[in-house]
């Protein structure tokens, strides 16, 4: 006859038998993604011609002219406008900047902590002139009227596509990359 005391082991041995066998199924597969599309890859590592950044400025001057004429602004604001879009213009390209196969270039041959060093200065230029920039905004909201301020609100939301998001031909990120599905909650 199996005493109790055997019974309590067999079943003991048998449970972690069975933990240690689920322990080592296999996670799910990720979702497949389906490969971008080469068109679209090839336009994401084109090199940039000069006459880029000058339809870039041109959409920057059109898109402030709209902006102004659906403000409405009156002559004691302009001083608020001027400082407004000469604070946020985007800084101008370094004549001397090199392409950006010499860049990364230069990059692979730096040490890590070289790189970080690197990525860690132009990280600090990008938030110094995002800070310039958010001043400039709340300085020139605060001399807005409650209608222009929301006005203002509806633009800047519709610049940034639906539901806030950067709109650059639906693509955020590397090619394949589809954003996270919303939580249900």
């Amino acid at each position: 006859m199996i005493s109790l005391t055997q019974r309590l082991v067999s079943a003991g041995l048998l449970a972690t038998a069975a933990f240690a066998a689920s322990a080592q199924t296999p996670p799910p597969a990720p979702a497949t993604v389906a490969p971008a599309a080469p068109v679209a890859e090839q336009r994401m590592h084109k090199p940039h011609d000069g006459k880029h950044f000058e339809r870039m400025q041109e959409r920057r001057v059109k898109h402030l002219a709209d902006l102004k004429a659906k403000l409405k602004l009156n002559a004691s604001q302009e001083g608020a406008w001027s400082n407004f879009t000469a604070a946020t213009q985007p800084p101008a390209r370094p004549a001397n900047r090199p392409d950006r196969a010499t860049a990364r270039a230069e990059f692979e041959k730096m040490t890590t902590p070289q790189r970080l060093e690197r990525m860690q200065a132009r990280q600090a230029e990008r938030s110094a002139r995002f800070a310039q920039r958010a001043e400039a905004t709340k300085s020139f909201y605060a001399a807005l009227s409650p209608e222009q301020q929301k006005t203002f609100d509806a633009e800047s939301m519709m610049r940034h596509g639906p539901r806030g998001k950067h709109g650059h031909r639906g693509h955020h990120g590397h090619p394949g990359h589809t954003p996270a599905a919303p939580a249900k909650g």
